[in-house]
């Protein structure tokens, strides 16, 4: 079956990837639950997107750092009668450095934005998914998950990877009941990822080619979870890139991570 008029759920809505779903979805027709820690982003969106497609946009304002947070979210949303047939599982940030360079607070922190929430969220939102029969859940990787972790930002390319798997196995045991499930794994795309986690400058010595827009992420997203793709790499310098680390050795790919690590990422403890 299919919804007319789609209640869409979107962690870290503020901006970037996020935001860029939240408008595209909008002009799809669907009606919007937007959540971030910015309210002043979320409202000044959400306002852009009520007036330019007519549509219902809620703002629920949450940390997801908080454990608390995914089951507070849910609750929110029973008690405002608004089931969410889309999921999109966006929130995230990257942890400069090295593992010991940071204190456990942040790494645990993380672990419960890029892990725990899209986690609990799936697991809560799903049921309800199923009973009415169609659902689709959206958990935005990274190529990095399907590449050698780096030295520097430990836990990122680890948290999607987790992603990807989690979402494989969604995806098979949901798709019979009307739920697709996909891990899109957007390679380097312009947001301010990069000038939160201070790596702009290097960053910026990559060529062009190499970076998508966050449009261009969305919109393959977008088309590849109503296809039913459990994993989406957009970009064909992406996919090509995740082929070749699949076809080198593992010591060789060890190795080139290691050297790119040393160029775009602190590696120093």
């Amino acid at each position: 079956m299919t919804v007319a008029r789609p209640l869409s759920l979107i962690t870290g809505a503020s901006s970037g990837i996020g935001a860029a779903f939240a408008r595209q979805l909008a002009a799809l027709g669907h009606q919007l639950v937007l959540t971030a820690r910015r309210v002043d982003r979320l409202e000044t969106l959400a306002a852009e997107l009520r007036e330019r497609h007519a549509i219902q946009v809620t703002v629920l304002p949450h940390d997801l750092a908080d454990p608390a947070a995914p089951r507070t979210l849910c609750d929110e949303l029973d008690q405002r009668g608004l089931p969410v047939d889309w999921l999109v599982n966006n929130a995230g940030y990257g942890v400069p450095g090295t593992f010991v360079a940071n204190d456990w607070a942040t790494h645990a922190d993380f672990l419960q934005v890029l892990l725990t929430a899209p986690t609990e969220l799936a697991w809560r939102l799903l049921p309800g998914m199923r009973q009415r029969g169609h659902g689709r859940i959206i958990n935005v990787a990274s190529l990095a998950g399907h590449v050698p972790g780096p030295a520097g930002h430990t836990l990122y390319a680890a948290s999607k990877a987790y992603l990807i798997k989690l979402s494989q196995s969604l995806a098979l045991e949901n798709h019979a009941a009307g739920v697709h499930v996909c891990a899109l794994c957007p390679g380097f795309t312009w947001s301010e990822f990069h000038d939160v986690t201070g790596t702009r400058d290097k960053m910026n010595r990559l060529p062009g080619f190499m970076w998508l827009s966050a449009e261009d992420v969305v919109r393959q997203g977008i088309a590849a979870v109503e296809r039913g793709d459990a994993v989406y790499i957009p970009g064909r310098v992406n996919r090509a890139i995740k082929t070749l680390v699949q076809l080198l050795p593992d010591r060789l790919a060890l190795r080139l991570s290691a050297r790119e690590s040393k160029r775009y990422r602190n590696t120093q403890v």
